[in-house]
């Protein structure tokens, strides 16, 4: 397989199409984080639509400070400054379903530059064939005006080869050239996405998450699962998802108490917890 071309600031804008996302673009050989940088360069007042990527992150980390796995000049490392919500939303409405959209824009980014159809793990994971291919962090802040600033932090396994993996990850990890078996060219691959995750955000602020949860939940492989979410401080919930809420919470339907219930048990709307699937 070819080497993975590298990243340039000229050739994502090749391809660029956006109003705001990726007009000001940030390229870095090597990182700590772009979430981190992402979010120094928002409170020192960077315009909405900044993007942090880097070739590289020596400090990479997904949700509850985990480690991200960033082998140099194969993946999409990236942040994304997000300043304008939607005025219809509740800002607690806007946090829950940023993170929704940013999902679904990647897979539909995906879709449409590699053929390759993703399924959306809540809240946060991108699987393929049930292996994580990508996630997303994202983070957020009030500036100086009260306006709520979100970063959203995107790893992507673009095109690096199954061997390379630690080997702790390789039964569960993937990336996008090991299905295609060629190399995917992250600058329009990065290109595509801004579009996408604009267009999405434009949608979610003049029109709410109407259609966006029903796209969701067309791709999201978590409907209809058996699973544990574990929700913190010891707790844990074993039941059936059922949907996905108006404000993006999972809905479970929790394995009853006793087997011989005849009534089922009420649902259970889930807003924070790692989820996993079971068998």
């Amino acid at each position: 397989m070819s080497p993975s071309a590298p990243l340039t600031v000229e050739n994502i804008r090749s391809t660029l199409a956006t109003r705001a996302l990726g007009q000001q673009i940030h390229l870095y050989r090597e990182l700590a984080s772009t979430n981190s940088e992402a979010m120094s360069l928002a409170q020192a007042g960077a315009a909405h639509g900044t993007v942090v990527v880097t070739e590289s992150q020596t400090a990479g980390r997904g949700r509850h400070a985990r480690v991200w796995f960033s082998p140099p000049a194969v993946n999409l490392y990236c942040s994304i400054i997000v300043r304008e919500a939607g005025p219809g939303l509740s800002l607690s409405e806007w946090l829950s379903w940023v993170p929704l959209t940013a999902a679904l824009a990647i897979a539909e980014t995906v879709q449409a530059v590699a053929g390759l159809s993703l399924a959306l793990k809540w809240p946060n994971d991108l699987l393929l064939n049930e292996s994580k291919v990508g996630g997303i962090l994202c983070e957020s802040s009030l500036s100086a005006a009260n306006d709520p600033i979100v970063v959203i932090g995107i790893g992507l396994n673009v095109n690096v080869p199954r061997e390379s993996f630690p080997e702790e990850l390789r039964p569960i990890a993937t990336s996008l050239c090991e299905a295609t078996h060629r190399p995917i060219d992250r600058n329009r691959l990065l290109a595509q996405l801004l579009l996408e995750l604009e267009q999405s955000l434009d949608e979610l602020r003049s029109h709410g998450p109407t259609r966006l949860r029903q796209a969701y939940q067309t791709r999201c492989g978590t409907l209809g699962r058996h699973v544990r979410a574990i929700l913190g401080a010891g707790q844990e919930l074993l039941g059936t998802v059922e949907a996905i809420g108006s404000d993006g919470a999972l809905q479970v339907r929790p394995v009853p108490a006793s087997p011989d219930s005849s009534s089922p048990s009420p649902l259970i709307e889930v807003r924070a917890a790692d989820v996993i699937h079971l068998r």
